[in-house]
């Protein structure tokens, strides 16, 4: 008898219940060109909404695409953005060595003309989607990535807003001229990450004051490079390098995100 009164309670509960939408977080492979080189990237969505919403690049660290840059593209769909993990070496390259990786990154950020013209191309396929509402669209980056966005937002891509998580801030865009940054800003470093340079906040921070920029620097204390990276800390052991996964300070610098991005796109 009791079990028949707990099964029929359970139904009762089941028919009242509003219908609520699962989220269905899929992930598409998508092949888009910059001239001659194909780009491998993937868009990141909740198939369980049917409205347009806006859209979000994400730029991947200088290893490349990794588990840790498709995690954060999900992230970002469960929060109810479509995100496009952007390619930026051309056929979705990945690195596993320090040396690798390097060239592969610096083979972008010494040609700022290669670098913009794969991001544009990345951000013209997020904005032809069907789910995405083309005029939101921002971006996100991390170590090397977080250089790329950065870089565009100095040179005034029609972007919404930038985040960038343990930014590499050596930048290769000309300081921008007032009123021609259109993003707003947001810089989420560790305050002990050796590879930043004080001058180079310094240098970054009076460009964008004087570019008239809307802008905001966050530094964790005790948090290094690559902090957002559950394998961050593994990779720096192996390679006797300063990268250190900081759950806290991944934490506040994803709160910190969230909440940047809500505050950009509400309507």
């Amino acid at each position: 008898m009791i079990k028949l009164k707990l099964l029929s309670l359970m139904l009762a509960v089941s028919i009242a219940a509003p219908a609520v939408a699962l989220a269905a977080i899929t992930e598409t492979p998508v092949s888009y060109q910059d001239g001659d080189t194909t780009l491998k990237g993937f868009v990141v969505t909740d198939t369980a909404k049917k409205a347009k919403r806006p859209g979000i690049i994400v730029v991947h660290e200088w290893w490349g695409i990794t588990k840790h840059i498709h995690n954060e593209a999900r992230r970002l769909a469960r929060q109810g953005y479509v995100a496009l993990i952007a390619d930026m070496y051309g056929d979705a390259k990945t690195a596993d060595n320090p040396t690798d990786a390097g060239a592969l990154a610096g083979a972008v950020m010494k040609d700022p003309q290669t670098m913009q013209s794969r991001f544009n191309a990345a951000r013209a396929e997020l904005a032809k989607q069907p789910q995405t509402d083309g005029s939101r669209i921002g971006a996100v980056g991390y170590c090397f990535g977080g250089a790329v966005v950065l870089n565009m937002a100095r040179a005034g891509a029609d972007l919404s807003g930038v985040a960038g998580f343990h930014a590499s801030l050596g930048l290769n865009t000309p300081a921008p001229a007032p009123g021609t940054v259109k993003a707003k800003i947001l810089v989420l470093n560790g305050a002990d990450d050796p590879f930043i340079k004080k001058e180079q906040y310094t240098q970054f921070d009076s460009e964008l004051k004087a570019a008239n920029a809307d802008m905001n620097i966050i530094m964790y204390p005790g948090a290094v490079h690559a902090f957002t990276n559950p394998e961050a800390t593994a990779m720096g052991k192996k390679f006797n390098l300063p990268l250190r996964y900081d759950a806290k300070a991944n934490k506040l610098a994803e709160a910190e995100a969230t909440k940047f991005f809500a505050e950009i796109f509400k309507k």
